[in-house]
């Protein structure tokens, strides 16, 4: 008596087969496509059966369709275990959602899947999808399950996966290629910063100024581009805060893991949910500033927010965090005045600023560099106005050198020749951990000034 494909393959037997390429385990991948669209097609449709089990029911479609068929051990296993990534899992990414080295997945049509992996973009040829209706199903499965929907008249989601990744998908009318799928997976680890030194992203002095920083209550702004690891740096920073203080977190998708023993998370809500309201980060940071906080972190602010941010930094709550796009500091500082004149809170240009340099201390930019590589590249304090225009004086940069044959980028971090000022306020706090790096500067600078004083005498 004939095996059934159930008796002779146990369920992912083989499961290196599912990362080997179609296109390597099928020559035709006309038929692989044609036998696993047949498949899904007929569990659909025979959505009602039941089986004893998950295997019985794979083995029951599987078997249904291949009879007849001529394949190799390996192509039914690989069918076996793509089907099984239906039933079980979300389809052709299951794999790649498992994979730890896999930090982002972007689904731009039904061969045209891409992934990052250690800063690098590639395409990964051993995933596919049938058609684009393939993946819109995978995407309802992927946010049904935390009570999103996604149709026509609702071509666009963001969501926050079980597992904590985010989620956006676009679909036509708005899409022109057809459905769109973006994963930025969540890591399980959570980096320490020792593990951001480890990897480049910074020096033992720059972590050491940083750790004071936050310890002594400085409001501190991080700013970088998409993907450049504002969110990363965000968690460590968090870290460095006292375990009692009550910590209120912000974010459209909660990210952030603090280690306090006090910590409030909340989460933004779109109008997505059904028969749910809409709930912005602005109502959230207001709502914050009655929950008694010692301090409130925004994951990004992005819009009305910022004005109610800096409010919040400006009356007592002090060592307060958050993050926003822009590419250098300045920038950054532009773009927060940008979205207070978009409020129209009808202050003029110049109070506003004056507020944001009252506000913010420290702002950090951080980028993703053409090798993959993460780096902070400046760490700027905000010290005033020169010409009506907020000031910055850089503490801490990398500058860039070049490339190596490689394409690595090359280049070192340098601390300026200059006290900054906040160094007294960390210093005032009781906070001694950086007097080696700025005491000497201290007092060069300050017998360099007396020279010159006496010469000038």
């Amino acid at each position: 008596m004939k095996k059934t494909l159930i008796e002779e393959f146990e369920i992912k037997e083989n499961k290196s087969a599912t990362f080997i390429s179609d296109y390597a385990v099928f020559k035709d991948k006309e038929l692989l496509d044609d036998l696993r669209r047949k498949i899904i097609e007929k569990i659909i449709d025979e959505k009602d059966l039941e089986f004893n089990s998950t295997k019985e029911k794979i083995s029951y479609f599987v078997d249904n369709v291949l009879e007849g068929h001529d394949l190799t051990t390996l192509e039914r296993t690989h069918i076996y275990n793509l089907i099984d990534n239906e039933i079980n899992g979300y389809g052709p990414i299951t794999e790649l959602l498992e994979d730890d080295n896999v930090t982002e997945i972007m689904v731009n049509g039904p061969d045209e899947i891409y992934v990052e992996m250690e800063g690098n973009l590639i395409k990964d040829d051993s995933v596919s999808f049938i058609n684009n209706d393939h993946i819109l199903r995978t995407i309802d499965r992927l946010i049904s399950s935390v009570g999103k929907t996604i149709d026509q008249s609702n071509p666009m989601v963001d969501a926050r996966l079980e597992d904590g990744s985010r989620l956006n998908a676009i679909i036509p009318p708005l899409s022109l290629n057809g459905p769109v799928l973006t994963i930025r997976k969540f890591k399980k680890e959570i980096d320490e910063i020792e593990d951001l030194i480890g990897n480049g992203t910074l020096t033992p002095y720059m972590a050491r100024f940083l750790d004071a920083a936050v310890k002594a209550k400085l409001n501190i702004l991080v700013c970088g581009g998409t993907g450049s690891g504002k969110t990363t740096l965000l968690n460590v920073l968090s870290n460095f805060i006292g375990k009692k203080e009550r910590i209120i977190t912000i974010e459209d998708a909660a990210e952030l893991r603090l280690s306090g023993e006090h910590v409030i998370s909340l989460e933004t809500r779109d109008d997505n949910y059904q028969n749910g309201n809409l709930v912005t980060i602005r109502d959230l940071v207001r709502n914050s500033l009655r929950m008694r906080p010692d301090r409130i972190i925004v994951g990004e602010v992005r819009g009305a927010e910022a004005f109610d941010m800096l409010q919040a930094m400006n009356t007592g709550h002090e060592g307060s965090l958050t993050t926003l796009h822009a590419n250098s500091p300045s920038d950054a500082l532009y773009r927060i005045e940008s979205m207070v004149l978009m409020n129209e809170v009808g202050l003029p240009v110049k109070a506003i600023r004056e507020y944001i340099e009252s506000a913010i201390d420290l702002v950090i930019e951080v980028k993703r560099l053409s090798d993959g590589r993460r780096k902070i590249t400046n760490i700027s304090e905000v010290v005033g106005f020169t010409n009506d225009e907020i000031h910055l004086e850089p503490i801490f940069e990398f500058l860039q050198e070049g490339m190596d044959t490689n394409g690595n980028v090359l280049g070192e971090f340098i601390l300026h020749n200059y006290v900054p000022l906040v160094y007294n306020k960390i210093n005032s706090r009781g906070i001694l951990d950086i007097d080696d790096i700025f005491k000497p500067l201290a007092t060069k600078n300050k017998k360099d000034k007396k020279d010159k004083e006496d010469k000038n005498n």
